[in-house]
């Protein structure tokens, strides 16, 4: 390894020679520099290399530097080869693909990794195919860089390709991650082959298309993601067909057309099926929405009466907390209580023409209908959201209690994060941080006490560390 005085030198050598003709270096590729940095980036020592690769990366431009840069790849080992292709990935400069491309043959699996991710940067359309193949069969290392590479990868018709790929694909696990890619590439172009796939055999396949036309579907495609909801297990799975449903409705601008498509989707349906699409009904929510759901829970049969409750509670906004609050202190079946309750929590905080005060009596209210440890730890953890002295003292009337200390220490001290509720109450809020420090098994909750009884916060710390 060179010494730190033969690095320096090195570094002082490039800049004497940069001085003499930088500006031709973009054109030229027998410029002193460029050779100087192929050099460079061929020594054995890797700390020389490193600064050779530095100045591949960000100093040299043009297509023929890159050229003479990518010439140099069938002749370095391995791990070198590697970080070249690394450094002409991040140039950016496409005249090094061909070059690229060839690596990929190569039987060093570093290496061929490297390429892989520099397609991310260099590759085109025509390479999607390359970048599909080891999402089915390669390693995991493979696998994260191919992925990571079709998501950034840009140029005239890469969306269509990879849906085509997708239409190809066998192997559920493959199928699952060019779903994941289309979703974070926001490829319209992929939505009718999504909408074919919610009925797809393997569950993990319906799921995924069913979360990606969550983020790309619109309303005209609600109806044929209500048949992939019907498709969906209940539980977990189903739960997130609901939500991904929602998320389209939702982004209809007109709030009281949002319910809409859904409605009308709904309205198709056999007695057994819309049982099934009422909770996703009540994630939307609307008046419109809230006609039908009391009239299923009005009725005679149980399972109605019980898709009913489950899409109040799915509610998402407070104008039904009377509705839950009547269930949860009148109905006669204990599950109907625990779930009012659970979304009373929930609703209770959330932001509308409430007052803090308003908001805050809700919750102690929840506090007295709830009948779990669990339930009064959430309305402790609800209480955060309500910057008040009052939401505070409220919270601290609970830390003498082993149940429910460690959630209360916690709400007490995100309380505290806040300067324009901690600063004018400081002598209230020591005291308050006092007890935390004594009391929480949290060591990173017990951190931020300390830190906000000194004034200090999060960002505070992060500018000093600069």
């Amino acid at each position: 390894m060179k010494t730190p005085l033969v690095i320096f030198s090195a570094m002082i050598w490039l800049a004497a020679v940069a001085c003499t003709g930088a500006i031709k270096a973009a054109e030229d590729a027998g410029d002193p520099l460029v050779d100087a940095i192929v050099n460079l980036v061929g020594d054995r020592d890797k700390d020389l290399r490193a600064i050779g690769l530095q100045q591949v990366r960000e100093e040299v431009k043009g297509e023929a530097a890159t050229k003479r840069f990518a010439d140099l790849l069938p002749k370095l080992p391995p791990d070198a080869r590697a970080g070249l292709i690394d450094a002409l990935g991040s140039r950016g400069d496409k005249t090094a693909r061909p070059a690229v491309l060839e690596m990929l043959k190569t039987p060093d699996e570093q290496v061929r990794i490297a390429s892989i991710r520099a397609l991310g940067f260099l590759g085109e359309a025509a390479d999607v195919p390359l970048l599909v193949q080891p999402l089915a069969e390669g390693s995991e290392a493979k696998k994260t860089s191919a992925q990571r590479s079709l998501e950034l990868l840009l140029g005239k018709g890469v969306d269509e390709n990879i849906v085509q790929a997708l239409k190809m694909a066998k192997n559920p696990w493959q199928q699952t991650a060019l779903i994941q890619i289309l979703q974070r590439r926001k490829a319209l172009t992929a939505v009718p082959l999504l909408l074919d796939l919610v009925s797809a055999e393997q569950p993990e396949v319906r799921a995924a298309a069913m979360q990606t036309l969550g983020q790309l579907a619109g309303a005209e495609d609600v109806s044929k993601m209500v048949e992939g909801l019907l498709n969906t297990e209940s539980g977990a799975q189903r739960e997130t067909a609901e939500k991904a449903v929602m998320f389209v409705c939702m982004r209809i601008q007109d709030a009281d057309k949002r319910a809409d498509p859904l409605i009308s989707a709904w309205a198709k349906l056999g007695e057994e099926q819309k049982t099934v699409v009422l909770p996703a009904l009540g994630r939307v929510g609307g008046p419109k929405t809230l006609k039908v759901v009391e009239e299923a829970i009005a009725g005679d049969n149980a399972q109605r009466r019980d898709a009913g409750v489950r899409a109040l509670c799915n509610w998402p906004d407070a104008s039904v907390v009377d509705m839950l609050l009547k269930l949860a202190q009148t109905s006669d079946n204990a599950n109907y209580r625990l779930w009012a309750t659970r979304a009373l929590c929930r609703v209770a905080v959330l932001r509308d023409s409430r007052s803090d005060a308003e908001r805050l009596d809700l919750l102690k209210k929840i506090m007295t209908l709830a009948t779990r440890d669990e339930e009064r730890n959430l309305v402790l953890d609800r209480a955060k959201a309500i910057r008040t002295m009052a939401s505070l003292r409220f919270v601290l009337s609970y830390m003498d209690n082993p149940e429910y200390a460690q959630r209360a220490c916690a709400t007490v001290v995100e309380l505290a994060h806040y300067r324009e509720l901690r600063d004018p109450n400081k002598a209230e809020f020591d005291r308050a941080l006092d007890k935390v420090i004594g009391i929480c098994k949290d060591t990173g909750v017990v951190d931020r006490a300390k830190r906000y009884q000194r004034g200090e916060t999060v960002e505070d710390r992060a500018k000093t560390s600069k």
